[in-house]
């Protein structure tokens, strides 16, 4: 296939006003939390279906795409969903995570209880599709954990930035999703994410970032 260009610009600041930009998105970016308290209220499928257009363009291996967002605002599958994910988690919980792994979580407060997944008014299960079927033949995707990883994290800014808040939750194993939204055998679930309005009284675990000495190393 001939490699096909196009024209492409984009604004461009000065050095004072690119300085200011970096300092206000990093402490908008500094606001953001995970939450586990969601309110009922419902969000709009455009409002949806806006966010994860944003997460879609996220770059990604060959540019293959290789994602699938599910949006599940329907309370019965909401429910199921919670059920199953429960299962796994009283499993974890008891007995799958070793000693370490629990007390390193016990500073948030969790358990395998979680209300949030019908709490929430959606529910954006996003599925990792390791190859595609193209003609009837099977054609490969490439990186596709790097890339699916990536238009996650777009989501989650996509979701700070409409005012939303979001969790990313991960019941190991995860294959229950496949089977409850009757996803294709190409597709993997990779991450569930509840999303919503914070709810009355929302409270977050009393964290601390780390400095950026602990996370920047300079080669100068």
């Amino acid at each position: 296939m001939e490699a096909k260009f196009v024209p492409y610009t984009k604004e461009i600041f000065s050095k004072e006003k690119t300085l200011e930009r970096s300092k206000e998105h990093s402490a908008y970016m500094d606001l953001r939390r995970t939450v586990r308290d969601f309110s009922t209220e419902s969000i709009s499928e455009e409002v949806l279906e806006n966010i994860v257009m944003a997460a879609s363009t996220s770059p990604s291996g060959a540019h293959k795409q290789p994602w699938t967002f599910c949006v599940v605002t329907n309370p019965e599958i909401k429910s199921k969903i919670r059920i199953e994910a429960e299962k796994e988690e009283y499993e974890s919980y008891n007995g799958r995570m070793p000693e370490e792994w629990l007390e390193d979580l016990s500073y948030l407060g969790t358990d395998w209880h979680k209300p949030f997944l019908e709490d929430a008014p959606a529910l954006i299960i996003v599925f990792k599709r390791s190859y595609e079927i193209v003609n009837g033949k099977k054609r490969n995707n490439y990186y596709v954990s790097e890339s699916v990883g990536i238009a996650c994290d777009f989501l989650l800014e996509a979701i700070h930035y409409c005012g939303l808040a979001a969790l990313t939750h991960t019941p190991s194993p995860m294959n229950f999703l496949s089977k409850i939204l009757n996803r294709p055998e190409n597709e993997k679930p990779y991450l569930l994410i509840p999303i919503g309005y914070l709810a009355k009284d929302t409270k977050v675990p009393d964290l601390k970032r780390k400095e950026s000495s602990e996370v920047i190393s300079f080669y100068r």
